[in-house]
């Protein structure tokens, strides 16, 4: 029995009730796999005794007697205090809102604690520990975790959602693991098992959740990891393969010569441009178009840096549907960038007979049911928007391709769910987000990949500069000046109001001083993400037609409408922003023929780490090789988009962390699928036996 056979609802484990079969299913825990799959996000080692005097080295697991209680007033209310102490020093326990402990903890008693120490206001004090009686001689430990004692051994610490408690978790999981996870049937092929020295599935199981040592917990990690990845390779490699074999099987090679030749309606686009397309761009076509030639759909992924005309591209490739009859969908992620793309091709297909439309989740009900209607009827070409793309209600006549803009922005289902409104259609998923080749060959490995790497005629690289915080009244001055020449500005914070726990500048507040003090000669506005999307819209209007001189933002201008007039950008507290972040800001200006700028203000007390950060967008213009440097710089489970926006569903993995092991994986992934592609042979069944019941666990379509 394979882990992904395990279906049966959690009422089957043992002691099991109501209220906990409701709290996991609130946390989409609705069958023992799920549950047994609910891996530790961590675990605290309480094996081994760190006593209070070592409390500055981390969490304390000691034995300590009480010495007394007392009580002060902390926010109008008693609170109270516990003396502690070890063989080695006296602390505090402040219980904050568990006055109920000076009935748990009796003066001259000894307990078990555990708790992460400072040193406050004269004393070493911990507000937030656990403690249990410590036993007697004479007594034993039940052996049911949950119940048995919270220390001598490593403990696995659960993600939590409303209604779980750590407790609940690893009581039920045991018990899972204690019914069914015995005759766990091993996914991995035994030549790997043992040249890599991995547990098996049942062993690997148990010491991801109860480790006997911090040894066997590691071996278990690298047992799921390489699992994971293991399959996620062999799903890239049977895809690829598919289209290898469809492909062959028309006598086409991928590896052909690319020739730009235009079809009769995309010329008529190209004669109507005041512009040439830059080579990146031609070639990037030329893919495109002889993808669609080929019986098999076409799975693109087109990357370019910020500005490199990928949208034109886009509606290209869109014109080339039309004439073989079918519709295209491009959808954006938000209805600010969905607008524009809508405008623009109202701008540029319209005058060659194209029916463009727009749909967003805003669209009025009168207006959204004549557009449905034309939609369905095939009156529509080409149709722009956000998710309403995949509602329930939309209803395509023939989608034939499918353009996802900005697509780490997009999870895998939903990507699916806009794949399911055609019949096969063609797949162009579009990045100005550079994806590092170590994550991208792996990722979108059965994928083709396009890269416009020049920047259309007549675009100046941005001059970048860093500044620090008590230098900034130096870049105001350089803004006033460009601003005094009719050019504009943006000006982005990383908070959208004040907070006081952190001293940093916010867009609400600096948007005050800019417009009152700084800038007070010029029409300054803000925008953020808590404005309704038609506020937004009308902002952003304004600036693109120079009304708004000033605009202050967080980073929801990171995807924006081009106002080729803006030639300043300013990101205050830059440290604060990932390189990629960074890098889609620079990229909102230069997108006209005038010099821009962009400044990185960061605090004075920068670290080593994000003054070499900060180093790199300086002296780097190539997304690609900040995206290198991002990955080198940032280390594990950094990487903006990858694995929380749907690139990648992981449970133990993390394809930065992982990988030297990634590459392992899909070693021996490619290799078997040479040698057996239907994986028949006996030294293989175990992953065809895994194939054919389920989806892999932990991964997902890509």
């Amino acid at each position: 029995m394979f882990l992904r056979e395990l279906t049966m609802s959690i009422d089957h484990i043992k002691g099991a009730g109501p209220a906990s079969i409701q709290a996991l299913a609130n946390a989409g825990i609705l069958n023992v796999a799920g549950l047994i799959s609910r891996y530790p996000r961590d675990w605290e080692d309480r094996s081994k005794i760190v006593p209070l005097k070592d409390f500055r080295t981390g969490a304390v697991c000691t034995l300590v007697r009480v010495l007394a209680h007392d009580w002060f007033i902390a926010g109008g209310s008693k609170t109270l205090k516990i003396f502690v102490e070890d063989e080695t020093a006296r602390a505090v326990l402040v219980c904050f809102n568990r006055s109920f402990m000076d009935k748990q903890l009796l003066v001259g008693n000894y307990y078990r604690l555990w708790g992460v120490f400072h040193y406050r206001f004269g004393e070493i004090q911990c507000t937030n520990f656990e403690t249990e009686a410590a036993p007697k001689r004479s007594e034993t430990e039940d052996a049911v975790p949950g119940k048995q004692s919270a220390f001598g051994r490593i403990l696995p610490i659960y993600p939590l959602n409303t209604g779980l408690s750590q407790g609940m978790l690893r009581k039920l999981i045991h018990q899972a693991l204690t019914q069914y996870g015995g005759p766990l049937e091993n996914e991995l092929p035994e030549h790997i098992r043992n040249r890599d020295g991995l547990f098996s599935k049942a062993d690997a199981l148990g010491a991801i959740h109860f480790p006997e040592s911090l040894e066997e917990l590691e071996t278990a990690k690298q047992t799921l990891i390489y699992e994971e990845l293991f399959y996620l390779e062999i799903l890239v490699g049977r895809r690829g393969m598919e289209r290898r074999n469809a492909l062959a099987r028309f006598g086409k090679d991928r590896t052909e010569g690319t020739v730009f030749r235009p079809s009769p309606l995309q010329q008529r686009l190209l004669d109507r441009l005041p512009f040439s397309l830059t080579a990146g761009q031609q070639e990037a076509v030329a893919d495109i178009n002889r993808d669609m030639d080929y019986p098999y759909p076409m799975a693109r992924l087109l990357q370019g840096d910020v500005g490199s005309g990928k949208t034109l591209v886009s509606f290209l490739g869109a014109l080339r549907i039309v004439e073989q009859g079918g519709q295209a969908a491009v959808m954006a992620p938000t209805e600010l960038l969905a607008r524009q793309h809508a405008e623009n091709a109202a701008r540029l297909l319209e005058p060659l007979g194209i029916r463009p439309a727009f749909l967003t989740g805003n669209v009025r009900s009168s207006g959204r049911a004549a557009l449905l209607k034309s939609l369905a009827a095939g009156e529509i070409d080409v149709v722009i928007g956000t998710h309403a793309l995949f509602s329930r209600d939309v209803v395509y006549n023939n989608l034939r391709l499918v353009v996802i803009d900005e697509q780490h922005r997009f999870g895998v289902v939903q990507r699916q769910a806009i794949l399911a409104k055609g019949e096969h259609p063609h797949l162009l998923m579009m990045s100005a987000t550079p994806i590092p080749r170590t994550l991208a060959l792996t990722v979108f490995g059965d994928m083709e990949v396009s890269v416009i790497r020049d920047l259309p005629q007549g675009r100046k690289p941005v001059r970048t500069h860093l500044a620090r915080e008590s230098n900034e009244t130096k870049v105001y001055d350089f803004v006033f000046n460009e601003l005094s020449s009719g050019r504009q500005a943006y000006f982005v914070y990383p908070l959208i109001e004040a907070d006081t726990n952190r001293s940093l500048k916010d867009a609400e507040t600096m948007a005050g001083r800019l417009a009152g003090e700084v800038f007070p000669q010029f029409t300054v506005a803000l925008i953020h993400s808590k404005l309704d999307e038609e506020e937004k819209r009308k902002i952003m209007e304004y600036f693109r037609k120079g009304e708004i001189q000033v605009l202050v933002a967080t980073s929801v201008v990171e995807v924006g409408v081009d106002v080729p007039n803006a030639t300043c950008m300013v990101i205050e507290h830059a440290e604060r922003f990932g390189l990629a972040a960074l890098h889609q800001l620079r990229g909102r200006v230069g997108r006209g023929d005038q010099q821009s700028y962009c400044f990185l203000v960061y605090s004075d007390a920068l670290t080593e780490d994000g003054k070499t950060r900060l180093k790199v967008m300086l002296e780097n213009a190539d997304g690609f090789v900040i995206a290198e440097e991002d990955l080198k710089l940032r280390g594990p489970g950094h990487m903006t988009g990858i694995e929380q926006s749907g690139y990648l569903i992981l449970g133990m993995a993390d394809p930065v962390r992982d990988a030297s092991r990634l590459e392992q994986a899909r070693i021996d992934a490619f290799s078997m699928l040479e040698k057996d592609p239907s994986l028949s042979t006996p030294e293989y069944q175990c992953v065809a036996q895994v194939l054919n019941r389920a989806p892999p666990f932990g991964t997902v379509g890509l």
